[in-house]
């Protein structure tokens, strides 16, 4: 019988901790303009020793808030006297640094208040108003319709059961459960006719149970061919979809011009008619980084803050800090909220300085683009910005992360710079990938439509001006660029 027994052993072990420090760091560094401005906003909320200050213009010789908030030590236990005289003296200087900041009543200033309030008002009033729904949309037309009380009641339960684009879902609630779950006896037959009525309204296709049907609701008899509209939707729409006009032809008889026409009259309908009244969170871009051409031809860079809240540390938490008299637990508390203010003043410092720098160093290699056109980017690897930097890779990728810069050709994002490449075989440059697809855009607008390239001839044709691609490379780009396939491109009415 085997006995059980403990035993302690010593064992060596490599652990790697970041400290909260430089987890806030790096999580201030990754946040794009409008997000860190939330995040500031939160913290002002929950942290009692930051306060709003006046923004007054940076000095760029001026180091500033950077440096005097390193002084205090995060890590050093204040609750002790001697500990305590070390950590008076670093504030002293904090406090004499940071003393311009401050106003008599230690709270911050009406104008910053205002400033403050002011954008929180243009905030609210650039936001859009609530559109009007589909549900609303369609029972301000059931007026019109000449229903009986209990058809009313019904078409105002189909409606409510309309999804997104506009459809009674046949496949995940047809009829027969919409009867079951109705409240009152109702009949498949009765629920039917009702509908009827309901794609009667507008839009038109509107309460369609598929996609044929649908497009089947808007066709009018004042339509040009169609009767053969009406045979393409009810058994050609894989064959539209693939471009297989032959196949169309064939079982049809119509000619392929007049097919061709009848399609152009079919792209125009829609087969979501209630996805025009979807709500929709558009996301506006706001640049994070503006880079500007001055009168000698040069790029500078500076980040766009006016929206972001200028923050200090409370005058009154650090002399309540600074009192000797402060009994150990208060200073401790006290100690916990200047060091979070100080690391978020230092973590928003930081993000500032990192990203002037990576913005430069961007700029500096892509001055082609800046000057020209957009085939003219470089091959480019975050790992170069990061070496000259000096500062690790995954730096460079939270950096541009989520970040937005304005130039004079446009705005972009930041990661758009970035990019592998090859060499051209012919003239021994390097190559963005970037202008590999340019050129596979060229090619494509120049082919012949009557006998489209396929992807083995463009990348022959690459080949042969000297871009080593893969046939598969071509491929990945085609669709990356939604250009649909050769077959798919191919225009059948015109004759080779």
């Amino acid at each position: 019988m085997s006995s059980m027994r403990m035993e302690m052993s010593p064992r060596l072990q490599q652990q790697m901790k970041l400290a909260p420090r430089m987890i806030q760091s790096m999580e201030i560094l990754q946040l794009a303009t409008t997000d860190l401005q939330e995040r500031i906003e939160k913290e002002l909320g929950e942290n009692p020793a930051l306060e709003l200050a006046e923004k007054a213009p940076r000095d760029q010789d001026d180091p500033g808030e950077a440096e005097t908030i390193d002084r205090f030590d995060p890590d050093g236990p204040i609750v002790h006297d001697r500990d305590s005289e070390l950590d008076f003296k670093r504030l002293e200087a904090l406090d004499k640094d940071w003393d311009h900041h401050f106003n008599e009543d230690h709270r911050p200033s009406r104008a910053a208040t205002d400033e403050a309030g002011d954008k929180k008002l243009d905030a609210l009033q650039n936001m859009a108003a609530r559109g009007q729904s589909l549900q609303d949309y369609l029972e301000e037309q059931i007026p019109f319709l000449d229903l009986a009380p209990e058809q009313h009641d019904i078409i105002e339960y189909l409606i409510a059961n309309l999804d997104e684009r506009g459809y009674l879902d046949n496949k995940s609630t047809p009829l027969v459960d919409l009867a079951a779950s109705y409240g009152k006896p109702v009949t498949i037959e009765e629920l039917e006719i009702v509908l009827e009525l309901l794609q009667k309204l507008d839009p038109p296709g509107i309460g369609a149970r598929d996609l044929k049907e649908c497009l089947l609701l808007q066709l009018t008899p004042q339509m040009p061919h169609v009767d053969l509209l009406r045979a393409i939707i009810l058994h050609h729409l894989e064959d539209v979809a693939c471009n297989r006009l032959p196949v169309i032809q064939k079982r049809t008889g119509a000619e392929i011009a007049t097919i061709q026409e009848a399609i152009e009259t079919l792209t125009q309908f829609d087969p979501k008619p209630g996805s025009r009244f979807a709500s929709e969170n558009t996301r506006y871009v706001i640049a994070d980084i503006i880079v500007e051409r001055n009168d000698e031809g040069e790029y500078t860079v500076r980040l766009t803050e006016d929206w972001l809240p200028t923050i200090h540390i409370n005058r009154t938490y650090l002399e309540k800090f600074r009192d000797k008299g402060v009994d150990p637990r208060t200073k401790e508390y006290l100690r916990r909220k200047i060091q979070a203010a100080q690391w978020l003043i230092e973590s928003i410092e930081q993000r500032r300085a990192t990203l002037e720098k990576v913005t430069k160093a961007i700029v500096s290699h892509q001055k082609a683009f800046f000057e020209r056109k957009q085939d003219y980017i470089e091959p480019l690897k975050m790992q170069q910005i990061a070496d000259q930097v000096k500062v690790h890779v995954t730096t460079v990728s939270r950096a541009v992360d989520e970040k937005w810069v304005q130039t004079p050709r446009g705005v972009f994002p930041l990661k758009r710079f970035f990019g592998g490449g090859t060499k051209n075989e012919v003239t021994g440059e390097d190559v963005a990938w970037e202008k590999i697809k340019q050129k596979l855009l060229e090619l494509i607008a120049g082919e012949d439509k009557s006998n489209p390239l396929s992807d083995e001839d463009i990348m022959n044709r690459l080949q042969e001006t000297g871009y080593p691609v893969a046939r598969r490379t071509v491929t990945k780009y085609r669709k990356m660029l939604k250009i649909p396939s050769s077959r798919q491109r191919k225009d059948w009415a015109v004759q080779p």
